[in-house]
Order: structure tokens, then sequence, then C-alpha cells
């Protein structure tokens, strides 16, 4: 549809209706008044057939997934003492439990825990380890006989027969070396927090040391004392130097370990074993991240080895992604590729045979799992539209590809152990999740969650806009949208216009998907009379190689300009106020929100820029380069697209936004578009969260930030 057209369907479907209910930011924000309900955790149990679930006194029982009478049978009794935990992990044969209690975030992903043992025969309940507590990442070896855990950057294992504890490593220091698990770059940008593994047999783990001593640090400063205290981590930006990191296999019980040696690389972002034989798979890249290796390494005469099996190179970056499952042969795998220009399903033998198994003009999004008895891959794809995601499955040869699920909109699938169910939520745009539980084949077997008392609720006590998608031609580029109109829209009269944006390579704005709070705060300001509007620029996902990587070395130049061109073409309709249309962004979206209102001055009034990357010399190299290389190499690049050289342009209300304890993008991103500001003679509004990171929130924060960007809006726009 064109926007025009899709105004006149709103126009005659919906109309106005005089709403009963007022949103507010609180009811949002504080009051978590439009919060869907969740199913259920499901852990399903290694029969396929059954699952446990945690009750409300914390025991565990077991229910089969089609039974009608809900019958349980007892897992686990909290026993008469003092335990609560947080969650909990099966081993391998489901005879052991292992619990995580007093579980506390570091960084996005890693966290400390303390830890217990459960056995099911003996009834025994122990801490994994009382004199090296809190550990982290801590796993049962696939035979159930030891678990592994990481203790201040060294790998320990512990023997449960005897309760012997072994150390495989002494060298690890903070910010110095790590064992087992990731600095923080590789956390954050290659979802990479668990660096080690143990072989099928249970003889061997192989791990990742990063030496970051070479690394410079970065400081935080954290308000909570008299004298504010500073936390230091290794953090290495754009053009300056990474950990050095190796791949090491520890024999357990020699408690030897070897340097595995893979020839000139940069990154190890990834390693698997297979699940049948003793062969480990490790992929390396070069810095550029141009170049993705596929080593086997194996041992020979008690030397472990390696050879380089494959290797996909690209004139600007190959993807990395947790898509690699090893298929019951034991010597091929399936991998992800753009190889075709499309990113689609491949599968790799060990001697460097690659084939293609999916194809078409969409994108695979993600793997689901593998049925190895039936040799069927279960995936989500694009392929009915970029906004939108299904689930299929295809065999392993490609043939039979099939859609499992039916309704158009965002389909998201988790499947259970065993691959015969999997939970499916299903939402669209304007329809909160529905969470049921299916069979492989897409049966419907049960609804967990329908949210139908909050989908009633906005129904009959609100009058909400609906979500509209159109494409819009922007200066010769056709951009995804969505569009959401005031809840009296009159065409005859002009109305402001919001612009929500991000914009930045590996996320989609404009999804056919439940969007939570964020939705409500829009439809927040549709009651207050703003066209809500979002576009996905060049450089964003689900489109293909071509449109993803259009922006390579040029961060912030080509979606800069779509977002633009498509203010410039709603300006077009009569119902478009040109005078008041505004811009927010958050991260990625900050640094959009802040180029649009310098490059864009004659065109937006108002922009909101919440934790914004200000230069991209000021961010991480893994994720900088990727997409620019280095600043040594491509200075023009870096400093072109900065807002920072730009803001002698600002002609408009500006509000620039940060937490003071940002480890992601720092701080100091805000602070020098501060200087270029007054340098500039250039007045702006600016708020500083002490001690919140990247997400901003905890306690009052999020009612207190959206309360205050809402009345800037209203005061400003």
């Amino acid at each position: 549809m064109t926007i025009r057209l899709l105004l006149s369907v709103f126009i005659l479907q919906f109309g106005y209706v005089q709403a009963q209910e007022k949103i507010t930011v609180e009811k949002i924000w504080k009051q978590y008044a439009y919060f869907p309900e969740r199913a259920e955790g499901y852990r399903a149990m290694l029969d396929g057939n059954s699952y446990t679930v945690r009750k409300s006194d914390n025991s565990i029982v077991r229910r089969t997934f089609e039974s009608k009478d809900k019958k349980e049978e007892l897992i686990f009794e909290v026993p008469n003492v003092a335990f609560t935990y947080s969650d909990y992990e099966f081993n391998s044969d489901e005879s052991k439990i292992l619990f995580l209690s007093d579980v506390n975030s570091i960084y996005r992903y890693s966290f400390s825990a303390n830890y217990h043992l459960y056995d099911r025969v003996t009834k025994k309940l122990e801490p994994l380890d009382e004199d090296h507590q809190p550990q982290t990442l801590a796993e049962y070896s696939p035979n159930g006989n030891y678990v592994s855990y990481i203790f201040k950057n060294n790998l320990y294992v512990k023997e449960l027969k005897t309760g012997e504890i072994r150390q495989l490593t002494s060298d690890g220091k903070q910010n110095e070396v790590i064992n087992g698990t990731s600095d923080w770059v590789y956390e954050e940008e290659f979802a990479l927090l668990k660096a080690y593994d143990w072989s099928p047999d249970s003889r061997f783990i192989s791990f990742l040391k990063f030496n970051e001593r070479e690394v410079k640090g970065f400081s935080m400063t954290f308000f909570n004392t008299l004298y504010p205290d500073n936390y230091d981590f290794k953090y290495p930006k754009a053009g300056e130097e990474n950990s050095k990191v190796t791949l090491h296999v520890a024999s357990i019980d020699a408690t030897e370990t070897q340097e595995v040696f893979l020839g000139q690389y940069e990154y190890l972002p990834r390693m698997e074993w297979s699940p049948s034989e003793n062969k480990l798979i490790v992929q390396s890249m070069n810095r550029h991240q141009s170049s993705l290796k596929y080593h086997l390494v194996e041992l020979n005469s008690g030397k472990w080895n390696q050879k380089m099996i494959f290797e996909e190179r690209s004139e600007t970056y190959v993807d990395v992604d947790d898509n690699l499952i090893f298929l019951k042969d034991g010597n091929s795998l399936l991998r992800t590729s753009e190889l075709d220009g499309f990113k689609h399903i491949y599968k790799l033998s060990f001697d460097g045979k690659h084939s293609q198994i999916t194809a078409g003009s969409w994108d695979v999004i993600d793997f689901l799992g593998l049925d190895l008895k039936s040799n069927t891959i279960f995936f989500t794809s694009s392929e009915p539209h970029a906004t939108q995601k299904s689930v299929y499955a295809v065999q392993t040869n490609g043939k039979k590809k099939r859609e499992i699920t039916q309704k158009k909109g965002y389909n998201d699938a988790e499947f259970l152990q065993g691959m015969k169910y999997f939970i499916h939520t299903y939402s669209n745009a304007n329809t909160p999740p529905v969470i049921s539980l299916r069979d492989a084949k897409g049966r419907l077997v049960e609804v967990l969650e329908d949210n139908k008392a909050l989908e009633s609720e906005l129904k009959e006590d609100y009058n909400l806009s609906p979500k509209l998608f159109a494409p819009i031609q922007a200066a010769g580029q056709e951009l995804n949208t969505w569009m959401i109109l005031p809840h009296d829209f009159d065409s005859t009269k002009k109305y402001p216009v919001y612009f929500n944006v991000y914009g930045g390579p590996g996320h989609n704005e404009v999804l056919d998907s439940w969007d939570g709070s964020d939705y409500m705060y829009h439809q927040l300001l549709a009651q207050e009379g703003y066209i809500v509007f979002c576009v996905d620029p060049r450089g964003t996902m689900y489109r293909g190689a071509k449109f993803k990587k259009s922006t390579y070395l040029e961060l912030g130049k080509y979606e800069t300009e779509d977002i633009i061109n498509s203010a410039l073409t709603l300006a077009k309709y009569d119902w478009i106020d040109n005078d008041r249309i505004g811009i927010m962004g958050w991260s990625y979206g900050g640094f959009m929100s802040s180029l649009a209102i310098t490059k864009g001055a004659d065109v937006f009034k108002m922009a909101i820029a919440v934790a914004p990357v200000t230069s991209w010399r000021y961010y991480d190299n893994i994720y900088t380069e990727r997409f620019m290389r280095t600043p040594q190499e491509n200075a023009k690049g870096y400093d072109d697209n900065s807002p920072i050289n730009h803001v002698s342009k600002l002609k408009g209300k500006y509000l620039l936004i940060h937490g003071s304890a940002d480890d992601n993008v720092h701080y100091q991103n805000s602070m020098e578009m501060v200087n270029a500001m007054v340098a500039a003679d250039k007045q702006f509004d600016l708020f500083i969260y002490p001690n919140k990171n990247h997400g901003i929130y905890g306690g009052n924060t999020r009612n207190h930030l959206f309360q205050m960007m809402f009345n800037y809006i209203k005061k400003n726009l």
C-alpha cells in the first residue's frame, strides 16, 4: 500500500471513536498496566514427551505434554533448610540438577552466581565449591561425573564421586588474563560468554584464553559514596589493541593443557565439539572480519592438530552467528551464509565440500534446531516480508520445505528437547502475544497464554490507532515504514510528526510484531495529536546483503539521507505540519537523531538522543571495524558522519540523555558532543542519569525518563 491509500483505509475502517480511558506515562512505565502475561517455563525432558515446571513452593514437577489430567511427578522438593534458587539445569541423563542462586549481572550477558548440586538418587544437595564463590558458567560434563566452572578468571573442575577440585588454569587475573569466559568486547559483539566446551567423551575441555594486558582500560565513576568509586575494565576502541586470544585443550585426567596453533587470525568467535566424536570446529576471523575460516581440530598421537577446511571471504564483512549444527554423520555441519546475496542454510563437510540447502530472495533469520531422526531442519525466515517472520521446516537435502506457522505477523519458536514440540509465540503489530504449545508439524496442543484480557482491555477501554504499514519512496529508495495516526485523525487538519528511529545494522524497527511498552507510548503520543512514524533505512536487515551492506565504510551517511528524505516525502501530504517534524532515537538511533537535527536542520524542529554514539572513534573495535575498518584506514568515513562535526548546523531543540555508567556507549560520547556544541555556541538540553547503564532502568528511572521526553515533545514539537 502507498501511504495515501493506507490513509484512506484508516479513515474508512477506523474513523473516530471517543476514548474512555487515557494512556499515561505512569501507567506504562510505573504501573506496567499494559504488560502482557507470560507462560510458565517449560523445560523438556529427554523423552521429548514430558517437561518440568517450577512451582510456587520452589519444588519441581514433571508433567506430560498432552496429558489431559495434568498428573505430576515430584522431581525436586526443597529440603528443610534455607534454600532458594533462581534457575536450574539437568545433566545429560537427568539424574542430577544444578541450581543457580544469588545471580548478579555483570554486563549484558555475564553474571556471577552461587551453585548447588543435587543428586536425584541420593537426594543430596550440596554447594558446588564453598571455598571459591561466586562462580560463573558452571555445567555438568556429558557423562555427569564432573562439574566445570569459572572462578576469578580460572577454569575449575569438580569430580563428583570424590569431591576433588582440580584447577585447570592458574594465570587468570582481573584485567590481565581470562580463561574459559570472554572479555567485554567478545561478550557484547560476538555474544560469546561461555568460552569453554566439553568433548563428548568428557575427557577434554577446550577453552579460550584472553590475554588483555595490552588492551587499554576504561574507567567509570559510580556516585554512591562520599568518595565516588571508579570501576576499571578493558575496552578496545576502534583502531586500538585487542586481547590476544588463543585456543587450548585441557585433559581432565592429566590436568595438562595444550595450545592449538591456528595460524594468523585476530578473532576466535565460535567453537563447537561434534556431539559424537572428539572433533572440534573452531572459527577464526581477520581484523576486518572479511574472512571467516573453519578449522577442524583433532587429537593425533597425543597432540591436538588443526587443519583449515573452509574459508568464506567478503569484500565487506562476514557475519558471525550461532547457526552451527552438526549432522548425525559426525563429519559435516549446517551453517548460514550470504554467499548468494541472501542469508541461507548451507551444508559444510569436513572435507571442505559446501552445498546450499535453502534459496530465494529472502533471509533466514534463526536456526531453531535439527531433528536427527527425520533429517529435518527447523528455522525462521523473512520469506513472507522483511517486516514479518515465519517458522519453516526443510529436509537436510533441501527438499520438502514447508511453512509450519500460518498466521502472518511475527512467529517465534523455541523447540524443546527431542524436537517433538515447540513453544510458539505469535503477535502482530496490534495484537499482544499469544503463547502456545505446538507439535513439530505445527498442530496446536495447548494455548498457554492468550493475553485476551489485555487485548480486550485495550480494545474496549482505549481508542487505539492501529499501526499501519506501507512502503515509502524517498529519493528513489523504497523503504519499509509504519505509522500511527492521531486517535481523532481528520485529513483536513495538519499534524506534527514524531519519528522513532534506530536505523543501524543488525536491528529493524519496522516489524509486524507487538512492541509492548513502546507501542503504548506511541499510542500516548497519538492520543495527544501526534503522527508517529518509523522507517528502516538502508543498512537494516532482512532485505538481502546488498541492502544491508550498502552503508559499508560510511555508517550514518545513507541512513541519514533516507530519514531526511522520508520526512521530505511526508511533508508533501496536506495533513502534515512541515514545521513540526521531530525525531527520537536510542543508541544507534541517538546517532541517527543527532545527525538528523544537524544535517537535516531545515527539516527537523526537535531531536531527542538517548545514549548516542557521537563518533565511532569512541566505540568498540569489533562492531565498528566490521562496518568501518579502522580510523587509521578510513578517517574520512569516521569523521564525515560524526554528529560532533555537524553541530554548527543545529537550529532546532536538542535533548541529550545518557547514563553515567554506560559500559557500552560511553558517557564520553555525550560529553564530547557537549564540548562541540559549546564551542559552536549552540544551546541545547542535557540530562544525565547517575550510575545507570546503556538501558537506563531501575526503580523509577524509566518512568522519569519517558515523562521527561514526553514533556519535552509536548513543549517543543
